[in-house]
């Protein structure tokens, strides 16, 4: 029985729901809401925006289900969002099941399925592409779920989030879902902010409870010292109470010149290095988990060829996880793909190696591979036929393939400029797919121990729940365009003002702010405090600041100047001349016995009168050299016999007596450099002396009071910097990016000067999306583009999105034709004229074009084998594919802009379907 709080709360969820299609969602539903799932339901019911923060897995997709039922009843149309054209592809899937094919549409830039639907999946970017065109497809729109919208953190794709919430009509509800970050409240601020009445819901529980463990060698030991789950491991001290004394202990005895903790001896180690001491195999580790009932699982590895090399160690240790039924089941899927594909395709893709992995219950998942393959890795997964999976981190994001456990090879991983370890957050998200709702009672972590790992900061990673949601958001030149054509300079300023980014700039600027009036109350006080009755205290302060200014400036130059002369003599020495030195660890003279060759900062070995050889660099020297002698040094010595030391040593004293000039002392050595620094402190010291103030009985007393001033007003002068720099901040940017449109001709003063005026290649770039989008819109104004042929526009708009994944490529590559030669020439002029404004005007530079999918795509084009495409070239295949359609969705975007020459659209169609064949075409979600 109930008891009487929980019936008033299920009472009050009743008045809540009354008049509501919410209890019929309910009946939908083969399980219970969760509280943060029903308080989200309730709040679309209401009307209301909803930003709902949890942790993968949690079930956070229910409020946007619900959403979309609710869009169903009411006759309106909702949008699924997503980040990317995998989860889009899922989640379309999902949706047909759902709701049925003729309710549901997909568009993902290359793929429209049904666009006209009530219940349209999308990516974010086609989104935010009809809020600039004003799509008809629009009409009628009431809900937009934004799922992973902490995807707006991404450097590149994330600011469309922002675009797409900043521009949405006010009446439509939008219904964001993220992974639990720590500033949930912030960007819920935000969101009220701009979309109004959006309500905030936080949960950090997972349904099924997450348990760490580590892998040291061949034992699974577990991370905390207790039974700790996710919810209960958050908040805790991990350095001090939750870290097993047994890991501890064992990753101890495993580190170089550790001992086994039961090593006795020699003999004994010997006896105690059994195989569990030793790192376990990827095979041995899977039939560990296995054994101990933890597969399904994921293993991320954060490399495609590592994913790579651990399917085929399986294949080579001839591992097998699945049953003769579920081989079978695999094979059947596989057949059809196979029956697809022509047969020389299925050579390059490796699909029988591929295929006889997967019929054994393993496979690799990485963005290197064919999207279809991938598709079907996910299906299976899904299904319980494919035990394990090889991952990059890439999977973590939004696709749904949870597991009973995850393996986490390293916690380092390559940034793309270095190996860095990973943040909470993103452990937090891998860890996260483990425990399967409703099939599993738990889910397991496991971290592969090194001798890097470090149990503590193992246990910090794991206890952290949420990190931070930062903004991307900054202005692009098709942006502005956009925002300019529909709101006018003004106003335009005043959006990119509404943007989360510059939210989150003025929340600092205000603690900033309330730390500089601090500050200047204090400032005030000490100003006070430094009165003088004979005088004004700040200017004499102000002359013993300088005073001291150039003292110190004095001093500096006299040391560069005695190093200056101290590194000239070491280099005027030879060999056999007696010094006579000044110098911080020797003094006396001796004699130049070896010299260091060095160009820079020499090291020249001599030979002091007692006998001793001395290493002698110029930082030794307080001044140079002075040269007093010269003996001759055997060509045979070599310091190392104590008697030809001896002998060199009587014969440089002998010299030494014969000629034994008065010893000048380093400090007397004159240097003409810091003269004018001498004469000018000089002066400050006259002035100073006759200052009213230095005569002062109180006068240290009032200087004590004046440094902390200047030292405080340091401190502020830096802060309000800080703030004047944070402040309209994106305006700014906005500002430099309408100079560059400006210098090129994209825009122009109205003839009032009240405004900017959008001219015809303006209006060509509001249809121009992509990271190259003003690049793309210039070699378009050169017309070169017309000249080409479909065949050679494929080749020519790859260079424009296509981003190696080295950091350098060929110089000079040769081109397919000699006019696809011309127009990359014209390309590069006009990408080096792009940069140096932008350089100019204090904007990243656009990236340049690149040649390495010039020639893959336009073998492509014409017809040749994907084989023949990929030969010569560093590309895998779901590169390749992955590449192609973002040609497709640059050539699509050109057929359709009506700025454009109608023979060049005309060949960009043709184009399109060029490079929309074979594999390119393949996908599971069309069948």
């Amino acid at each position: 029985m109930s008891t009487p709080a929980e019936r008033y709360q299920q009472a009050k969820a009743r008045t809540v729901e009354r008049g509501t299609v919410l209890p019929d969602f309910r009946a939908t539903l083969g399980f219970d809401l969760d509280p943060f799932q029903e308080q989200g339901c309730q709040s679309v019911a209401q009307g209301h925006g909803v930003l709902v923060a949890a942790p993968t897995g949690a079930g956070k997709t229910v409020v946007g289900e619900f959403a979309i039922f609710q869009a169903l009843a009411q006759g309106r149309k909702a949008f699924y969002t997503t980040p990317i054209k995998a989860l889009s592809n899922q989640k379309y899937s999902d949706l047909v099941k759902a709701h049925g094919a003729k309710q549901v549409g997909l568009l993902t830039g290359d793929t429209s399925i049904n666009s006209e639907a009530q219940i349209v999946v999308m990516t974010t970017e086609v989104l935010r592409n009809m809020l600039y065109a004003d799509s008809q497809t629009l009409d009628g729109l009431g809900y937009v779920v934004m799922d992973e919208v902490h995807y707006l953190a991404d450097k590149f794709r994330g600011a469309v989030w922002e675009e797409v919430i900043l521009h949405l009509p006010q009446n439509v509800q939008i219904i964001s879902l993220s992974a639990t970050v720590s500033n949930a409240e912030e960007f819920g601020g935000w969101l009220d902010t701009v979309r109004g009445n959006t309500d905030i819901i936080v949960s950090e529980h997972r349904p099924i409870p997450l348990f760490q463990h580590v892998l040291v060698g061949r034992q699974l030991v577990d991370l905390f010292a207790e039974d700790l789950s996710f919810d209960e491991s958050a908040g805790q001290d991990a350095a001090k109470t939750i870290v097993n004394p047994e890991l501890r202990k064992l990753t101890r005895s495993f580190r170089p010149g550790g001992r086994h903790p039961r090593s006795r001896g020699p003999r004994d180690r010997m006896r105690d290095q059994r195989p569990d001491t030793q790192r376990a195999s990827r095979p041995e580790t899977i039939i560990s988990l296995d054994r101990a009932g933890m597969l399904p699982a994921i293993f991320f590895i954060f490399s495609r060829k590592g994913c790579d090399m651990a399917v085929h160690q399986c294949a080579m240790s001839d591992l097998r996880l699945t049953t003769a039924q579920e081989a079978a089941e695999i094979s059947e899927v596989l057949e059809e793909v196979a029956y697809r594909i022509p047969s020389d395709d299925l050579e390059v893709l490796e699909f029988w190696s591929w295929r006889d992995a997967l019929m054994r219950g393993y496979a690799a998942h990485h963005a290197g591979m064919l999207p279809i393959f991938k598709e079907i890795v996910e299906e299976l997964f899904t299904r319980g036929l494919l035990k394990v999976v090889f991952a990059t981190e890439t999977l973590a994001l939004g696709i749904n393939m949870p597991a009973r456990s995850v393996v986490l090879e390293k916690l380092v991983k390559f940034n793309g400029e270095s190996h860095v370890q990973i943040s909470a957050g993103e452990y937090t998200q891998l860890t996260g797919r483990a425990g399967r709702r409703g099939i599993d009672v738990e889910g397991h972590s496991i971290v592969l121990w090194t001798p890097e790992v470090e149990p503590e900061t193992l246990a910090g990673l794991a206890s952290k729940r949420t990190y931070p949601l930062n903004s991307s958001f900054r202005p692009t030149y098709n942006m502005s365009t956009n925002l300019l054509a529909q709101f006018g300079r003004e106003q335009t300023r005043q959006i990119l003002e509404s943007s989360f980014a510059q939210y989150q700039a003025d929340r600092s600027v205000v603690g900033l702010a309330r730390q500089v009036r601090s500050r200047e109350e204090s400032l005030a006080g000490y100003q006070k405090s430094m009165e003088c009755h004979l005088g004004d205290f700040s200017e004499y302060v102000a002359l013993r600041r300088k005073l001291s200014k150039v003292e110190k400036h004095a001093s500096k130059s006299r040391v560069q100047e005695r190093r200056s002369a101290a590194e000239k003599s070491m280099q005027a020495v030879i060999r056999g001349d007696v010094v006579d030195l000044h110098s911080s660890r020797l003094s006396g003279r001796a004699v130049i016995v070896d010299l260091d060759p060095s160009l820079y900062d020499p090291r020249h070995t001599v030979l002091t009168e007692e006998g001793r050889l001395r290493r002698l660099s110029v930082g030794d020297l307080r001044g140079p050299l002075s040269i007093v002698s010269r003996i001759k040094v055997p060509k045979s010595f070599t310091g190392k016999s104590p008697k030809e030391r001896r002998d060199l040593a009587a014969s440089l004293r002998n010299a030494i007596h014969e000629h034994r000039p008065p010893r000048k002392d380093a400090s007397s050595f004159d240097f003409e450099g810091s003269d004018d620094f001498q004469r000018e402190a000089e002066s400050l010291r006259h002035e100073l002396a006759n200052h009213p103030c230095h005569h002062c009985s109180d006068r240290e007393n009032h200087a004590r009071w004046a440094e902390r001033y200047w030292k405080l007003k340091k401190e502020t002068d830096r802060l309000r910097r800080q703030i004047s720099g944070r402040t309209n901040t994106i305006a700014k940017q906005f500002d430099k990016v309408f100079a560059v449109l400006e210098h090129f001709g994209y825009l122009r003063a109205a003839e009032d000067e009240s405004d900017l005026v959008i001219t015809d290649a303006g209006r060509r770039l509001r249809r121009i999306y992509g990271e190259r989008d003003l690049l793309t819109s210039r070699v378009l104004e050169t017309g070169a583009l017309e000249k080409l042929n479909p065949e050679e526009l494929c080749a020519v708009v790859a260079s424009l999105v296509y981003q190696s994944r080295r950091d350098y490529e060929r110089p000079d590559p040769k081109m397919p034709t000699e006019r696809v030669s011309e127009v990359w020439d014209e390309l590069v002029r006009c990408w080096a004229e792009l940069s140096d404004v932008e350089e100019l005007e204090g904007i990243d530079p656009t990236d340049p074009p690149e040649s390495g999918l010039i020639w893959p795509m336009y073998k492509w084009a014409r017809g040749a084998s994907l084989n023949s495409c990929l030969r010569g070239s560093d590309l895998a295949p779901g590169d390749f594919v992955r590449w192609a359609k973002q040609v497709i969705d640059t050539l699509d975007q050109l057929a359709k802009n009506a700025q454009l020459p109608p023979r060049l659209s005309k060949n960009a169609r043709k184009a399109t379907d060029l490079v929309k064949r074979g594999v390119v075409a393949y996908s599971n979600v069309l069948d």
